[in-house]
């Protein structure tokens, strides 16, 4: 090139660039034949067994993602390896080797669908779940296809953007460093997208919606009359600030009426307190509030006093607390304080520090009130958390607030991968005990519990009883972003009675498994996913509580009784409805 590098800088600018070999565009029908093999690989794994049973279209969203999750890895590589220059097949070894693949995936595949209504009926039959029929497959086809499409028409936009970056700035600096500077623009502009606006505007809404949600009741809410209940007229809490899963909680649960049927007698009104959202407009002020609240029932003249952390939406599982009631006839104190309106799936993102703040908050205001009273007339003390809200519990259970007056137990329920305390005891469990029913030093402090009981039963456990409880089949507990590249030790080895023998690590895709059973993981029965049942909470309760008089044979009773009840409301709340 001649000329001034004025001259140089006029011709870049009004002569087109040279034409350059260019990848199909959005629309164009044409693929990488690695991409597909490695596509057509991942979505043969998308359907070997994961920890729940799946409908047609979640099957179909998943199997979808993993194919072009696979095509995109395939097309990086050959991209990858055709910049270094490395050899490539041509002519008939191209092709014959293009074929071989395809038939060793193509059994693969075949293996897989096979397989696939085969491991689901199994899980389905474990769980008491209906079973899956084969007209099944031409939904996941049809929704992975759509999903495949899609994605890749994004990918692809993505693409066709990045090069007229790279064409724009290919008129002003040399090629490579055009290359180079487009890259990182377009990279820095999508991850400001996902990460700062993207998420903004996604939180900003789930807020409106859920906001909005929390103002309607459950169907047969009723403001309580009890003076035993937040919300009553006798109440410090408005009953319609309580919210959404506040008013259900006050509004619901046995009575001593109730009680007495399973205990014989003797039960006293339960004492359930709770602050919603919008009886306070401080934490401060909330937890104010609850102190002044629980004081004016009487909570403190109990013989147990609960402090609940709640999930997201603010819920207290009826079948974590109904139990409890029971176990010490009616003589206990409930108490939980709302933090947020959005489920539990996006206050795990959302809310780890309001959670955990909350939590502590609460916390430091009735045990600084109840390390006051005298020891022998003031309540046993005891923190429970179910999803989330363990989360909240584990930032109590380390606060240095309870070192020189520890709480007597705590009940941990379907712990999410956010709880740093269960990681650790986890990894150091006594060798010998699996991880998905660790024994740490001995069960001294901390046991751990499934639908079976505690582990390990007998010995010395005291006097602060720490028990975590969680599923083998709980997607909650077991998900994490190490999935992605490590095996979990909970599927080596012995495994839980409830995770399928045919369940197999493969890198990303067993992450994603994973992290698409996440919805379903309170739609399937009780006893199974993250719906813990009243027997499991009963004999929890019963251990960490020391409930006297509570054989395994009572504990089985008192679950019949309790999941009579559910059964019954159930069909009471559908016959109004229809």
């Amino acid at each position: 090139m001649t000329g001034t590098p004025w001259d140089r800088a006029k011709r870049r600018l009004t002569e087109p660039p040279p034409p350059r070999e260019r990848a199909p565009g959005i629309l164009e029908p044409s693929f990488s034949a690695v991409g597909l093999l490695i596509g057509l690989y991942f979505f043969a794994i998308s359907l070997t067994p994961s920890l729940l049973p799946r409908a047609g279209y979640a099957q179909g969203i998943g199997s979808g993602v993993a194919f072009i999750v696979g095509y995109g890895l395939g097309v990086a590589i050959f991209t990858v390896w055709r910049f270094l220059r490395g050899p490539t097949a041509t002519g008939r070894v191209r092709v014959v080797l293009v074929l071989a693949s395809l038939l060793l995936i193509g059994v693969q595949a075949g293996l897989a669908i096979w397989g696939y209504v085969g491991w689901q009926n199994d899980l389905r039959l474990l769980f008491g779940m209906e079973p899956l029929s084969p007209m099944v497959w031409p939904v996941i086809i049809a929704v992975g296809a759509v999903v495949a499409a899609l994605l890749l028409a994004a990918a692809r936009a993505l693409r066709t953007l990045f090069r007229w970056a790279d064409d724009l700035l290919d008129r002003w600096l040399p090629r490579r460093l055009a290359v180079a500077v487009a890259s990182v623009v377009l990279v820095a502009a999508l991850w400001w997208v996902a990460s700062g606006a993207f998420v903004n505007a996604f939180f900003t809404t789930s807020n409106w919606i859920f906001s909005g949600r929390d103002l309607q009741d459950k169907p047969g809410v009723t403001q309580p009359t009890s003076s035993l209940r937040s919300g009553s007229p006798d109440s410090l809490v408005p009953f319609d600030t309580l919210g959404r899963q506040g008013r259900s909680f006050v509004s619901t649960g046995p009575t001593a009426a109730d009680i007495d049927v399973v205990t014989g007698g003797g039960a006293l009104e339960p004492i359930r307190a709770y602050v919603g959202l919008r009886s306070a407009d401080t934490l401060e002020e909330r937890a104010d509030l609850m102190l002044a609240e629980l004081d004016r029932m009487g909570a403190f003249d109990r013989e147990v006093l609960v402090v609940t952390t709640v999930t997201g939406t603010g819920l207290i599982d009826p079948r974590g607390i109904d139990p409890l009631e029971h176990l010490w006839n009616g003589d206990t104190a409930i108490a939980g304080v709302q933090y947020s309106y959005l489920p539990s799936w996006i206050s795990l993102l959302a809310d780890q520090d309001v959670v955990q703040e909350t939590s502590r908050e609460v916390f430091r205001l009735i045990h600084d009130h109840w390390s006051t009273l005298p020891e022998d007339s003031r309540p046993s003390l005891y923190l429970y958390g179910l999803s989330l809200g363990s989360t909240g519990v584990e930032a109590v259970l380390s606060s240095p607030d309870i070192l020189n007056e520890p709480v007597d137990g705590a009940l941990l329920v379907g712990p999410p991968f956010l709880n740093e305390m269960h990681y650790e005891i986890t990894a150091a469990r006594d060798g010998g005990s699996p991880a998905w029913l660790p024994v740490f030093h001995g069960g001294e402090t901390v046991r751990f519990a499934d639908e079976r009981g505690v582990t390990p039963e007998g010995g010395l456990w005291g006097p602060t009883r720490v028990l975590y409880m969680q599923h083998g089949s709980d997607p909650v507990v077991w998900f994490n972003q190490q999935l992605a590249l490590n095996e979990p030790e909970w599927l080596v080895g012995e495994r839980a009675p409830d995770v399928s023998n045919q369940m197999t690590w493969y890198p990303l895709v067993t992450m994603w498994q994973v992290l698409l059973d996440l919805p379903a993981a309170g739609s399937i029965p009780q006893g199974y996913g993250h719906l813990y049942s009243h027997r499991a909470n009963a004999a929890a309760w019963a251990g960490v509580t020391d409930a006297p008089g509570w054989s395994s044979v009572r504990l089985d009773s008192l679950a019949e009784v309790l999941d009579e009840r559910e059964l019954a409301r159930l069909a009471t709340l559908e016959a109004a409805a229809s």
